[in-house]
């Protein structure tokens, strides 16, 4: 039964190194770009389709502590969700979460997409392109309207929230703990990306981090499969990029809560201590380390 057992583990890693080494040679066999590209999504282990979330009966959840974060994309570690910004030069399989987000939203891919992070008030891209994109007049396009002349395109100055300019990412997920399984787990319930308010973007007397607000809110269950056929780069091992669903359930990215459901209507730590960024992280770590020790009390007897 030992040498079975053996025997097969030989098999699996073989039969896994010989499909790796397969994708890998196609990619360099390939005679036209295009039978790179195809033979580059061949050679990933990603499935097809994004993994499915097990049914979680509302009495199997013994506690649950739902919190809203900021994922800070200065930060190294979270990084793959802001590049690439500028896609002139790049494949149009590489683009940055926001990028896909947008384009899904555009072309009616993505229909969730709501105001605030409650989903109580539903958005289509028409009604976001006042905070996606501004649209100015110069003084000489003043005068030419005034005249009663057709305003040249030339007149106007249109300027659109890219990739380049979100500055973080706003989540709100569960944690919950799972009697049936006796575990603490995770469920992404939103995400929204945070810009400068494009009104007053390239405005000097505006003081940036007062001018940060969320574009929009994206019911994430409706999103997993379009974040799952978006991959993003893969660092330790390029030749096997993993995608946006798969990194966001996995958190794989450093964020820090701002906010929890209490019975003051959900306020921000910011709204009860002002003014000090210090005891703002201290309060944010502190409700971080009451939802890990959740479970370990569980255990406590």
């Amino acid at each position: 039964m030992k040498g079975y057992f053996k025997l097969l583990l030989v098999l699996v890693v073989t039969g896994g190194t010989y499909t790796a080494a397969f994708a890998q040679q196609n990619v360099l066999n390939a005679k036209t770009p295009d039978q790179m590209r195809a033979s580059e999504l061949a050679g990933t282990l990603s499935p097809e389709k994004p993994m499915s979330y097990g049914y979680v009966d509302q009495r199997d959840i013994l506690w649950s502590k739902t919190v809203w974060e900021v994922i800070d994309l200065d930060e190294r570690i979270n990084f793959p969700l802001y590049y690439p910004v500028d896609t002139v030069a790049l494949d149009v399989s590489r683009r940055s979460l926001y990028d896909v987000l947008v384009k899904n939203i555009k072309n009616g891919s993505l229909t969730e997409v709501y105001v605030d992070s409650y989903f109580t008030e539903k958005r289509a891209f028409e009604d976001l392109k006042a905070s996606l994109q501004k649209v100015d007049t110069t003084d000489a396009g003043y005068q030419a309207l005034n005249a009663g002349e057709v305003v040249p395109q030339e007149y106007i100055n249109r300027r659109d929230i890219t990739a380049a300019d979100i500055e973080q990412y706003l989540i709100k997920g569960m944690w919950y703990f799972d009697k049936r399984l006796g575990e603490l787990k995770y469920r992404l319930i939103g995400l929204a990306p945070v810009a400068p308010d494009v009104n007053f973007i390239d405005d000097d007397n505006v003081d940036p981090e007062e001018n940060k607000v969320p574009l929009f809110w994206v019911w994430y269950p409706a999103a997993r499969e379009i974040l799952h056929n978006a991959k993003v780069f893969n660092q330790r091992n390029p030749s096997n990029p993993v995608s946006f669903d798969m990194l966001l359930n996995a958190r794989r990215f450093n964020a820090m809560i701002y906010r929890e459901d209490n019975e003051f209507g959900d306020r921000d730590i910011k709204d009860y201590i002002v003014k000090n960024a210090l005891f703002q992280l201290l309060e944010s770590n502190r409700i971080k380390e009451a939802i890990r020790d959740k479970e370990q009390d569980m255990w406590s007897y």
